[in-house]
């Protein structure tokens, strides 16, 4: 696990943008698997502004979210297919036809639309990036405390302290679905590459649970302990609780030094 602390939150926002231009400037066809919530939307202004540039081109780029409200049309403005179209999607030259989400329509059988989107993400080789935020449970996509660290695309009941922590995007009264579909930990875990951006001083816990505590279903995020090529971006309030920052921060100048001399990836 590759712990960078930055200064604040848009710079956190410029080096994740920096790892998916590499990503989609380098491999001809890449697979990049997306997050929504707060966190990302300044990583998504960064790209679409590097679209706008003409430094990147998003043609040839097939996208997987982590997850989507059960039974939410996507042309619902709270469903994350909106929240895609209204932060990236409309704004870059993406084939909206390659952008995929985990829905489950009403009638639909969850479990098998789960196993229809796992399929579907192997059918395109794979995720070689996946973009993730975590939530003040610890949580990463939907998968909530407790969740199997073997998990798959599957339905999830969302805790109370998410629903409270997303009341906020929500009218007072306005329907918020409790139930959401969501790639499961395994599926996280798959891909090749995986950026973690935390913000914030309300995550501070949750990123010490995931960077120096146990191996726990407790924090789903912890998880990422096992993953080879996990980086975790954070700005200072959400590093605040950990220690060793002077080794994080010497590493990470190492780390520099290898980026500028072979790239970013050294495998998709």
């Amino acid at each position: 696990m590759q712990v960078i602390i930055f200064d604040d939150a848009q710079q956190v926002a410029d080096s994740a943008a920096q790892w998916v231009a590499e990503l989609i400037n380098k491999k001809p066809n890449p697979v990049l698997g997306l997050a929504t919530g707060s966190t990302p939307i300044s990583l998504y202004k960064a790209l679409v502004n590097k679209h706008k540039a003409g430094e990147l081109s998003f043609k040839n780029t097939t996208s997987f979210n982590l997850d989507e409200y059960l039974g939410i049309d996507g042309t619902n403005v709270q469903s994350y297919r909106h929240f895609m179209n209204e932060n990236l999607f409309d704004h870059v030259d993406i084939d909206k036809s390659q952008t995929f989400l985990p829905t489950c329509n009403q009638g639909e059988n969850p479990r098998e639309q789960g196993l229809a989107y796992e399929e579907k993400i192997k059918q395109a080789g794979g995720v070689d990036l996946q973009i993730l935020g975590i939530g003040a449970n610890g949580h990463i996509g939907f998968n909530e405390p407790t969740s199997s660290l073997a998990s798959r695309t599957r339905i999830k009941t969302l805790t109370q302290q998410t629903l409270d922590d997303n009341s906020r995007l929500f009218a007072a009264d306005e329907f918020q679905p409790t139930l959401a579909m969501t790639m499961g930990i395994a599926t996280i875990l798959d891909a090749r590459y995986v950026i973690l951006m935390a913000t914030g001083k309300n995550k501070a816990k949750a990123v010490k649970d995931m960077v120096t505590g146990a191996l726990s279903a407790v924090c789903p995020a912890s998880a990422l302990q096992l993953h080879e090529n996990a980086i975790i971006l954070l700005d200072k309030e959400a590093a605040s609780e950990l220690e060793d920052q002077e080794y994080y921060t010497w590493a990470n100048k190492q780390n520099i030094k290898i980026n500028e001399e072979f790239g970013l990836y050294h495998n998709y």
